[in-house]
Parts: C-alpha cells; structure tokens; sequence
C-alpha cells in the first residue's frame, strides 16, 4: 500500500463521493406499497376485474387482426391464406344459412291446405337437397383447393386441419366470421374502420 499523498488536482477522483447506503435503507427505497384485498370477496371482484380487461384487451386485438391474440386454431401463415382465400370468393356455402331460414320460414306460414302441402314438397324433395348438396360440393372444393395452394405457396406448412378449416370458414356468414375478414370478394383488402 502506497501512503504517498494525491494532489489536489489529480483528474482521476478518488472514491465514489458518497458513503454507501445501509441494506435496509437501500432496500426501503426499492420498497412498493402492497395494496392487498382485505378479504376474499375483495380480491374476487378484482381477479375479475382484471381477468374482463384481459378479455377485453384480447378481443381488440382480435378485431385489429393481430395475430398473437386469435386462439390457435387461426393461428399461422397457412391459416391466414385459408382464411383470405375464402373472404376473396362468393360461395354458394356461405348462404346455406339464410337459406335454411327462408325454407324454415316458408314451412311455418299458414298457407291455405294446397298451397301448404306444394310448400312442403318443393322443400322436402327439391329444396333441402339441392341446399346440402351445393354445401357438400362446395365444402369439399374448398378443402381441396387451399390444401393443393397452401402446399404450393406455403410448402413448409403443415397441411393438417387447414382445408377443414377453409371449409367451415366458408359455411359463415361473412359478417359473423370470426377473426373478421381482411380482404373484400375479389381480393380488394377491407378499409380499415373509422373511430
């Protein structure tokens, strides 16, 4: 150890300039107020709180189409070509709704007895299965050619589910899917929403 003094004006200090701080000062620093729920049906009401404003925050983001926040079944590349593919098209599946509630709709209206059995029997024989076929040949199109084109354009996807999931997103009515659609009926992208 050198005991040789240090002038004045040496430019390298010496020390920090300080004392250092005691633990438990330094850690009462560090130290937050904890607000904790007095009883149980306190701490209930703000779990809940907390788990509605989660839920919410989640579900902006899915009307935003921000992908982190869609469950995993929309998850991923793939799926977002499935779902784009079906929003640029009109397909006769996506009326088989509506069209299950006229047809529902004709069968309840008090036709007079001729009328009324005519009624029944355009739904029964032509009605319901020119519907279910349109839908099933649709529905097994649509399968088959995302899965070739997500295969084609996206080979390092994994191919399971995806033509299902472009064939049921095709049964919706398009204003009830869910995530929202992206892109118009020929491939135009939505606008987004004015606040």
């Amino acid at each position: 150890m050198d005991d040789t003094p240090v002038p004045a004006d040496d430019p390298k200090p010496q020390g920090k300039g300080r004392p250092t701080p005691k633990r438990r000062d330094a850690e009462g620093k560090r130290r937050q107020p904890v607000n904790a729920p007095k009883d149980r049906k306190e701490a209930y009401r703000s779990m809940r709180a907390k788990q509605a404003a989660d839920r919410d925050k989640a579900r902006q983001g899915m009307l935003a189409g921000d992908e982190r926040y869609f469950p995993a079944r929309d998850k991923g590349p793939a799926r977002k070509f499935a779902r784009d593919w079906v929003d640029s098209r009109r397909l006769p599946s996506q009326y088989f709704l509506p069209f299950s509630l006229v047809i529902l709709l004709a069968t309840w209206v008090p036709w007079p007895i001729e009328v009324r059995a005519m009624v029944l029997n355009l739904v029964i024989a032509i009605g319901w299965p020119v519907m279910m076929l349109g839908v099933l040949f649709t529905s097994v199109y649509v399968a088959w050619r995302v899965k070739r084109l997500v295969a084609e354009k996206l080979p390092n996807e994994p191919l399971r589910g995806v033509g299902f999931y472009a064939a049921m997103r095709a049964l919706q009515i398009r204003k009830l899917r869910f995530p929202p659609p992206s892109v118009r009926p020929g491939g135009k992208p939505v606008p987004p929403k004015k606040k």
